[in-house]
């Protein structure tokens, strides 16, 4: 089968190309931009076109080609779906490819579902069935230093999934085991009431097997920095003893202390300087937690957040929540909401509006001054941390490679 995805370097889609080429098909894609998975899919011997995508590139793959997969972020006059679809082929977002692969593999799947917390789940579940050889094919939606960031071996019997809830996508899905990390109301523009998002979550645990939604494990066994991500440890202790009931627990316990994180999910870019995807109340407190517990560990005065709002039509749903998520920090430097599927009828609510009564904060561009700060606050002896869903991320990675 050959397959083509548009979007094929994202966290996203690009770990799906990685377990589909794995499994023996034919995989190839293009993207506008180059992403983070582009150097695994190179390394795996997939043909990757970056630039524009005008339908040049997979009009000369029509003549083959089965299936084309898209991302939910590409909109549906985009030039390479109207073509494609145009040619009748075959076109569906990742889930349908993704559930067509584990019943062709006969997989068990494992799906890691949640507002927060379930890349850090997915990866250490991932982390330690590895560490424990355990037949594992996996997709996370982010990169890890210790592996690919999907995978199919031959013989495999489960499949480690983050179940991503954006675009429904994962009711696509009838588990074998789900495990539910935090849920708390999100994505406005999918889901117009707090009530649709968690009746959505309601089915997908209606179609699961097996659900794990608390850990019996106490948290005191895990000595990972940060109360969140010994809940994540805690979780993800209690998937791996369903996916293999006669390891010692003991082991687990040891393996997943050791787990070393993965990429924006507080993710160590510099002495001092770190990066992590947070962009929900919520998951901004928890996070600022870690940074709380990691700078009392490495001698630091406190914690300074540089915080990049992402999607304006979220602002409208938690501003109310910004006040308490940050109230351990001991300064906020606050960017521009980035902005992406958007309502256009909704005001953009500037910094100054979101932040008001957050103690130390002030707003600031993504530009070489707030570089500068950000190595200043770090030489005077704070935790500085990163907090974005949107490009801000890769702005200071190239800041810092360049100083």
């Amino acid at each position: 089968m050959n397959i083509y995805i548009s979007g094929i370097s994202g966290t996203g889609m690009g770990p799906l190309a990685l377990m589909a080429k794995a499994a023996g098909f034919n995989v190839c894609g293009s993207d506008k931009v180059a992403g983070a998975i582009l150097p695994e899919l190179e390394k795996a011997g997939i043909e990757v076109s970056i630039g524009e995508q005008d339908g040049e590139f997979l009009k000369s793959k029509l003549s083959d080609l089965d299936w084309f997969c898209y991302t939910s972020a590409l909109p549906e006059n985009h030039p390479e779906l109207v073509l494609a679809k145009e040619a009748g082929v075959k076109c569906t977002k990742r889930d349908d490819l993704t559930s067509f692969l584990v019943e062709k593999l006969g997989l068990k799947m494992v799906a890691i579902a949640g507002t927060h917390g379930k890349t850090t789940t997915t990866s250490m579940i991932i982390w330690t069935a590895l560490k424990l050889g355990l037949p594992v094919s996996y997709i996370v939606g982010t990169t890890l230093g210790f592996a690919p960031s999907g995978a199919y071996h031959e013989g495999d019997k489960f499949f480690i999934y983050e179940a991503d809830e954006y675009d429904r996508n994962f009711l696509k899905y009838h588990p074998w085991l789900s495990v539910i990390t935090t849920v708390s109301y999100d994505h406005p523009d999918i889901y117009p009431t707090k009530e649709d998002y968690s009746s959505a979550f309601g089915q997908f645990k209606s179609q699961s097997e097996m659900i794990i939604e608390e850990p019996d494990i106490s948290l005191e066994n895990f000595k990972l920095a940060g109360e969140a991500r010994r809940y994540d440890a805690a979780l993800s202790y209690e998937a791996v003893r369903k996916m293999a009931p006669d390891v010692d627990g003991t082991r687990i316990v040891e393996i997943l202390n050791d787990f070393p994180g993965v990429g924006r999910r507080f993710e160590r870019l510099a002495d001092g300087i770190y990066t992590d995807y947070a962009h929900h109340p919520e998951e901004i407190e928890a996070t600022i937690d870690v940074a709380l517990d990691e700078a009392k560990l490495h001698g630091y005065k406190g914690v300074m957040v540089v915080y990049q709002p992402h999607q304006n039509v979220r602002q409208h749903e938690v501003r109310d929540g910004y006040k308490e998520a940050f109230f351990k920090a001991d300064k906020v430097l606050w960017l521009p909401t980035y902005l992406v599927r958007e309502d256009p009828s909704l005001k953009v609510l500037t910094p100054e509006e979101l932040f008001v009564g957050i103690k130390g904060a002030e707003a600031v561009e993504l530009d070489d001054e707030l570089f500068s700060r950000i190595l200043a606050l770090r030489d005077d002896g704070y935790l500085v941390i990163l907090m974005t869903a949107g490009p801000a991320d890769e702005w200071l990675k190239k800041m810092l490679n360049k100083d």
